[in-house]
């Protein structure tokens, strides 16, 4: 792709926009409109397969043409000067439903030669602007250069805040002493808890109340507080005591061992106490599981960092791993099916799939398999059932067969293997949300009955084969750390002789390549 620097690309934007300025028909201009579009970024629409008039059905299975159709990018529809933007959107969403899903752009552009609006499909967010300002809002077109764009959902405002709240907690409870496995338990399950208080785990908003209400205002017994609550969030209902307070019988039995093991009582003061009530203000359901890895590595020094190989991918790379190893090869395999029995065997094709990623981390690359898979099922099913899915009883009928236990990681630390299996907890919950979105039933797998298998333990030295049994792995992936010869310990030295015994020049070799 293009390896314009931002500058040279917003000096072509503003010649762009000098030679359009007043341009106002449809048809005459419009090809060399978007051809010479794309050279700002260095794109030859020849080269990338960007396609003018490209012929589709619409909805009402009528034969329609998109101005411009960049699969996998982009759909652009333009009118002529002064028609109507918000009519150029309806048309350009009368066709996503007859494009395959591997070419679904993107993002969908509106134009009249003097307003944009650019409609992002991934975040559902929409910027508008005018030809002139064209040059301030390059940045909005960093897709068609596979580069990231700076409102993708790493960039999302409540993913950074929630990470720097988690990270502000941490510091001040090792401050005072608390630390450790008991830390890291403790801002794995106030994290989870925030999660279900916005996304109809709990009953909407119940942790914060039991917070608020419950605890002292200088913050004193709110450790205490928080204990408690585990350990009811541990307990199964019949089990709890009757005259437990009704404050805490209205949380839901969680299970599936992440409120098990007992910590110690952190303390807190009265600027704790803000702090985590200042936290849990931020609307927790639309943080991306991502953010773990934003939070791990907010709460540890560049050192540490360095050292343990902590490192974070973004969406967008995992992607660009995932889609070609096995992700559009699926999807193409999906769109050739039309019979039940066939989508039904497609189905327990995708459920049998298991997935290991060696060096882990916080969860990201099997987070995001994970989401992409459960959305295609989704797309199985609606195929399958169309509107006669909501007659279902989603949860008893087992509608639903992907689940995280398909996900196996191997991470060398404590503090992200609790993340990443907390991670794709959360995530099961965002895609069963989605799911009741398209079924109009709501559908919860609580309490907790399946979890992905995370093992703490240094993966050159583990054998691969007692966390899954190698007749039944279908994929390895993940980011595996970089370090090189100047930067590795001595235990990384340790663990790269023993790999490398018998060969020359290991010594050189950076540390990835065992």
């Amino acid at each position: 792709m293009s390896n314009l620097s931002w500058n040279e690309i917003q000096d072509r934007a503003g010649e762009f926009s000098s030679k359009w300025q007043g341009a106002t028909y449809e048809k005459g201009d419009s090809h060399i409109f978007w051809s010479e579009f794309l050279n700002i970024f260095g794109v030859d629409h020849r080269r990338y397969g960007a396609f003018f008039e490209h012929p589709i059905k619409k909805l009402d299975k009528s034969q329609g043409f998109i101005d411009m159709f960049w699969p996998g990018k982009v759909l652009v529809e333009h009118k002529s000067f002064g028609r109507s933007l918000g009519a150029a959107l309806e048309q350009a969403y009368d066709y996503l439903p007859n494009i395959a899903d591997h070419d679904l752009p993107q993002a969908i552009i509106v134009c009249d030669f003097d307003k944009f609006e650019v409609n992002d499909l991934n975040t559902r967010e929409k910027t508008t602007f005018v030809l002139k300002d064209l040059s301030k809002h390059v940045h909005e077109f960093a897709f068609l250069i596979e580069q990231a764009n700076r409102k993708s959902a790493e960039e999302n405002p409540v993913n950074r805040k929630a990470a720097e709240a988690m990270a502000s907690l941490h510091n001040e409870l090792r401050d005072t002493g608390y630390k450790g496995r008991d830390l890291e338990l403790l801002l794995v399950r106030l994290v989870f808890c925030m999660f279900a208080d916005d996304s109809g785990i709990f009953e909407n908003g119940i942790f914060e109340e039991y917070t608020y209400n419950r605890t002292e205002i200088d913050g004193s017994d709110l450790g205490p507080r928080i204990i408690r609550l585990f350990e009811v969030l541990n307990t199964k209902h019949e089990e709890r005591s009757t005259i437990l307070d009704e404050s805490l019988a209205a949380f839901e039995y969680i299970n599936g061992g992440l409120f098990k093991e007992p910590i110690k009582t952190p303390d807190f003061n009265h600027k704790m106490r803000d702090a985590l009530l200042d936290a849990m203000k931020l609307d927790w359901s639309k943080v991306s599981p991502a953010i773990f890895g934003s939070m791990f590595q907010g709460v540890m020094d560049e050192k540490q960092r360095r050292d343990l190989g902590a490192h974070y991918t973004s969406e967008v790379n995992i992607l660009k791993v995932i889609k070609p190893l096995f992700l559009d090869d699926l999807y193409a395999e999906f769109a050739m099916l039309k019979s039940g029995a066939k989508l039904r065997e497609f189905q327990d094709k995708l459920a049998s799939l298991t997935f290991l990623d060696p060096a882990c981390g916080c969860g990201n690359f099997l987070v995001i398999t994970y989401r992409e898979l459960r959305r295609l099922e989704h797309k199985v099913l609606e195929r399958l059932y169309g509107k006669r899915i909501g007659m279902f009883d989603i949860g008893s009928t087992g509608l639903i067969q992907l689940d995280v236990n398909q996900m196996y990681g191997i991470e060398i630390e404590e503090f992200p293997s609790l993340i990443a299996q907390t991670a794709l907890w959360l995530t099961d919950h965002q895609m069963n949300m989605e799911f009741s979105a398209v079924s109009g039933k709501a559908f919860k797998r609580i309490p907790l009955t399946t979890s992905a298998t995370i093992v703490c333990a240094n993966a050159l030295k583990q054998d691969w084969a007692d966390v899954i049994e190698p007749k039944n792995l279908r994929y390895i992936l993940g980011n595996p750390p970089f370090i090189g010869k100047n930067q590795r310990t001595l235990e990384q030295s340790d663990d790269m002789e023993t790999i490398f015994e018998g060969m020359e020049g290991w010594k050189s070799l950076d540390f990835v390549s065992n």
